[in-house]
């Protein structure tokens, strides 16, 4: 056990199949950390499972009893799980995977989404939680694993939380990209009024990167489509104050700056998050179509994101075909994820008889602003699912969790207890 201030942490690592319908099969490691209040290690306390987002968000690393693990840990022990793929749950990187074929690489990636994550979590609970049902908190992608949690194993949960979450059960991916790409527009237009003075730095960044050959520290040629990935974080409470800062030192003299490259190669360099550029596949199994880059698709129907529109629109959690030749960490992948686009066969992830019919407790944070998952789909949700209070709110965008988290989960907490 270690010891942080007001925390106690244990580590936990199973071996799980890599192929949950085949246990005899290649195995891989799911780790996770328990945490403990310092003053109730003992205590025999429910136990309340952190399902992080992404997909390929690797769980918590906390230093300190603070925001919603705070609140967590005064009623419950707390398990953060590095979903598979992540963190130390044998990690999915361009280094990890070896002489794959596309189409093994294809197969192997096709094993981590949310019905294998859940299936590892139910391992997990046998094992370290003596099998006691659990309540999870879903934050983003974790309120997606939820609801394929609930179709799949709802004996195993008394409560759930959701922040931020709550996906559409039926929506494709057109769908969902119909649904997004105007919110990025709107957020595009909000981040241009409080900054107006970036319409010309964004244009003037754009017109550099297409004439000149720049290249990041890493050797990667930064183009204009790559510098607009940076949008990605204006559903973000920091989105825009970190795009603005990042411009205000974004050239030495007629270059641009060395901090400036260096930045945006960590913030679109997918190092260690190669699933979340692989999203789409999140969406397989909707409707039986295949994806078929269904982001890239919505964009080529949107003039208002062409490259020469004025003023230039960044996008947001889209994922592009050119994504996996322009960025290092993602090239390997490639073949494989243009084999997963055109992929018809996926099993469905919710079961909406069985969610229609839950009796397990959901509460849930709907964010009204929120850029990465859309409202009226939460909403249609809610409505279709068992046992499902929202509490809609504009106080938060999309990391709420993380920047009031003590007093969204008190409310989610208080309204699961009938206090609120």
């Amino acid at each position: 056990m270690i010891a942080h201030p007001g925390l106690r942490f244990t580590d936990h690592t199973v071996t799980v199949p890599l192929d949950h319908r085949d246990p005899g099969g290649e195995t891989i490691e799911v780790f996770a950390r328990e945490v403990v209040a310092a003053d109730k290690p003992a205590d025999g306390l429910p136990w309340l499972v952190f399902l992080q987002g992404g997909p390929g968000g690797k769980s918590p690393r906390p230093l300190r009893a603070e925001g919603w693990l705070a609140r967590a840990v005064r009623s419950h022990r707390v398990l953060l799980l590095d979903q598979r793929g992540t963190g130390r749950s044998t990690p999915l990187t361009a280094g990890s995977v070896g002489d794959r074929s596309a189409k093994e690489l294809a197969d192997y990636l096709r094993l981590f989404r949310a019905d294998s994550i859940v299936a590892d979590a139910e391992i997990l609970r046998a094992r370290v939680a003596g099998g006691e049902r659990w309540d999870t908190l879903g934050q983003s992608y974790g309120g997606f694993v939820t609801m394929t949690y609930l179709s799949q194993a709802p004996s195993a949960l008394r409560t759930c939380y959701v922040t931020g979450g709550l996906p559409g059960l039926t929506a494709t991916a057109d769908e969902v990209y119909a649904h997004t790409y105007p919110r990025v527009a709107a957020k595009n237009a909000e981040y241009y009024r409080d900054f107006p003075e970036d319409v010309a730095a964004v244009r003037r960044i754009a017109d550099h990167l297409a004439a000149e050959d720049v290249r990041l520290p890493d050797g990667d040629r930064l183009t204009a489509e790559r510098f607009r990935l940076i949008g990605n974080g204006f559903g973000m409470s920091y989105g825009y104050a970190q795009l603005h800062w990042l411009l205000d030192e974004a050239w030495h003299g007629d270059r641009l700056s060395a901090t400036f490259l260096h930045e945006v190669m960590a913030l679109t360099g997918f190092v260690d998050k190669p699933l979340f550029a692989l999203q789409e596949y999140c969406y397989g199994g909707v409707g039986g179509a295949p994806t078929r880059w269904a982001a890239a698709k919505a964009l080529a129907e949107r003039p208002e994101f062409a490259a020469d529109a004025d003023p230039l629109l960044f996008t947001g959690e889209m994922m592009y075909p050119w994504m996996f030749e322009q960025i290092a960490a993602l090239r390997p992948f490639a073949g494989a994820a243009d084999l997963l686009a055109e992929a018809g066969d996926w099993p469905p992830l919710y079961d909406l008889d069985r969610l229609a019919a839950n009796e397990v407790p959901v509460v849930a944070a709907v964010y009204a602003d929120d850029m990465y998952v859309d409202m009226k789909l939460s909403l249609e949700t809610a409505s279709r699912v068992g046992h499902v209070r929202t509490w809609i709110t504009n106080e938060y965008e999309h990391d709420g969790l993380r920047t009031g988290g003590e007093a969204v989960l008190g409310r989610l907490m208080d309204m699961a207890a009938g206090l609120a």
